[in-house]
């Protein structure tokens, strides 16, 4: 009797610990945020080594890894399981928990996983994520640190767990997908509004023949940054949906920012602004395109906000602080400065600093695009700057291995 009162106490202590985390998730909308909440909470709850979400891709119908306490963020880009043959699978195309107590003897298991991060897995439980009546994932606790076999219990507390996580992903999705559509509806607005107007005065007969090819010019003008918005919302929603793919190579990064210069040369002229470079050939192991956006969009914000006939210097460096080199792309400019409000802020979706004329321009999406792509990469993107002197960015991304 003492030993089933124990059970009980240890079971209603679980769960209390279940409601609590339960409504952390529903405080949040972040889901980033909500994924680590998710994987810390599963470890803690069934006392394993380790714990990871797979969710399922709507496009291609595998599993992907949206977060795991064992796989680093830029190595679960390229990492995808199989419906056939994988013990994820199974749970997904059943419905229901799956405890495996020794995965030699488990024809499923799908060993590929083990291999690409040097990770051994001893023992899994894993059970569905549902939220609407449908499976949308697998939670997975892995390898108990005491030794123990797996337990009722722990089925019990852990499928629980994965029906709240679920509610608060699909509530996150939600959120920020309507968040983001309200957003760039505001963003179109404007040049809409600007081509509706040079339309009604095109119309008009009493306007005079020399103010055409300007309205004319204008309408163009408007219509190039409808067609760049378009182009960089698809691009940010594909980055923040976590489903690209890094077209992962290995390539020379100084002819890569030497053809960058190439293609913004103009620009800077136009404002007789001189490029300077300092850059070493590394080899970069990365998506050569994405990094080229990174580039180019630095370099363009460097001219953008400088001062006439000011200065960029484009240089690299390598961080050799963990297991894997890195480089360091660093782009000073001469400008105005950013102040510390604004800094704090730069990488925010369609947030914009006022240029040196006290416009503000473009998309506001640069920079969070080009930090998604660090990131995406294991890298990452800050920038310091001194108000009144100028700003420096710096992004990192992996060397060859």
């Amino acid at each position: 009797m003492d030993h089933e009162n124990t059970d009980q106490n240890k079971l209603l202590e679980r769960y209390e610990r279940v409601i609590a985390i339960s409504q952390k998730l529903n405080t949040t909308f972040d889901l980033r945020s909500l994924l680590d909440t998710i994987i810390h909470a599963s470890k803690e709850l069934t006392n394993v080594e380790a714990a990871s979400i797979m969710l399922i891709d709507p496009t291609s119908g595998e599993l992907r890894f949206e977060a795991a306490s064992n796989i680093k963020h830029h190595e679960m880009q390229r990492i995808t399981v199989p419906m056939e043959g994988s013990i994820a699978g199974w749970i997904v195309s059943h419905d229901e928990p799956r405890v495996i107590q020794d995965v030699t003897k488990a024809p499923e298991f799908y060993s590929e996983v083990d291999a690409e991060i040097e990770f051994k897995t001893n023992d899994l439980l894993g059970v569905p994520m549902r939220a609407n009546n449908k499976t949308i994932g697998v939670l997975e606790a892995i390898n108990k640190v005491d030794g123990e076999p797996f337990t009722e219990i722990d089925i019990e507390i852990l499928t629980t767990l994965a029906g709240q996580a679920a509610i608060a992903i699909e509530n996150a999705r939600l959120f920020q997908q309507s968040d983001f559509i309200a957003e760039m509806v505001h963003e179109l607005r404007t040049p809409l509004h600007a081509l509706k107007a040079s339309a009604v005065l095109l119309q008009r007969v009493e306007l005079a023949k020399d103010r055409h090819g300007d309205i004319i010019e204008t309408m163009q003008g408007e219509t190039e940054r409808l067609i760049r918005m378009t182009s960089e919302f698809l691009d940010l929603a594909r980055l923040e949906s976590g489903r690209f793919q890094l077209q992962k190579e290995l390539f020379n990064l100084e002819e890569l920012i030497r053809e960058s210069v190439d293609v913004i040369i103009h620009q800077a002229n136009d404002k007789d602004v001189t490029i300077h470079t300092n850059v070493d050939p590394f080899i970069v192991n990365g998506d050569r395109g994405k990094i080229k956006q990174v580039i180019l969009n630095l370099l363009t914000n460097a001219i953008k906000y400088n001062r006439e006939g000011g200065s960029v210097y484009i240089r690299t460096s390598e961080v050799t602080d963990g297991e894997i080199p890195f480089v360091e792309i660093s782009v000073e400019d001469t400008g105005f400065g950013i102040s510390p409000e604004n800094l704090k802020n730069l990488f925010q979706k369609f947030f914009r600093v006022a240029d040196t004329a006290g416009h503000t321009q473009g998309t506001g999406l640069g920079l969070a695009i080009t930090k998604h792509i660090a990131e995406a990469h294991g890298g990452d993107v800050w920038a310091d700057s001194v108000h009144g002197k100028g700003s420096t960015f710096h992004a990192t991304f992996p060397q060859r291995t």
